[in-house]
């Protein structure tokens, strides 16, 4: 008999396959619609799997997912890469006080820099360092590695379909649900 790859693994003997899942959750609620199921349900354990190597390949680089969202969000702000401490937990969906508790951490660890805004001595700018950049260009570097080999069996075409059925899914998600972006408790 083949081996079930969703049975197999450190998850094997604590949760079922999804059509072992599909079929009890049917057993109990029999207004289930099981193709429904079974995307949202595959959706979910993707992502979690996902995010779980995601965090083995930050732990690897010395940094945490806490810290790659700051980092991140400091490149995608643009050159030369700055922000102040509340746009950066405003982005984040993170309180002031996490927020900083995070940069300190962060700042201790050389990532990011912070210091007093020249023009206003009040504000507070916090800056990527070269430390910063370089954990986050290694990290895109074995992320986009990671994403290839899981797409790998996809065709181009079919990489189209799946990106764009997904942007329609996620666009629903943030019209019904617009505050679902944020967090709804700090991570750190």
């Amino acid at each position: 008999m083949p081996e079930n790859p969703e049975r197999s693994g450190p998850q094997a003997l604590q949760e079922p396959s999804l059509d072992e899942q599909i079929a009890a959750y049917q057993r109990e609620f029999r207004d289930l619609d099981p193709q429904v199921e079974k995307v949202v349900s595959a959706l979910g354990r993707l992502n979690r799997r996902m995010n779980v190597a995601y965090g083995r390949q930050l732990a690897d680089l010395g940094i945490s997912n806490a810290e790659w969202e700051v980092l991140k969000t400091l490149v995608l702000s643009g050159e030369p890469y700055r922000l102040g401490p509340g746009e950066l937990a405003k982005r984040l969906g993170l309180t002031p006080a996490a927020m900083t508790h995070r940069i300190d951490r962060m700042a201790g660890e050389g990532l990011v820099t912070r210091d007093r805004d020249e023009n206003n001595r009040v504000r507070v700018i916090v800056e990527l360092t070269d430390e910063g950049r370089t954990k986050w260009l290694e990290a895109m570097r074995m992320a986009t590695a990671f994403e290839e080999d899981l797409l790998q069996d996809l065709t181009a075409e079919e990489k189209g379909v799946l990106g764009d059925v997904l942007i329609r899914l996620l666009r629903r998600v943030e019209h019904t649900q617009p505050d679902a972006g944020g967090r709804l408790t700090d991570l750190d």
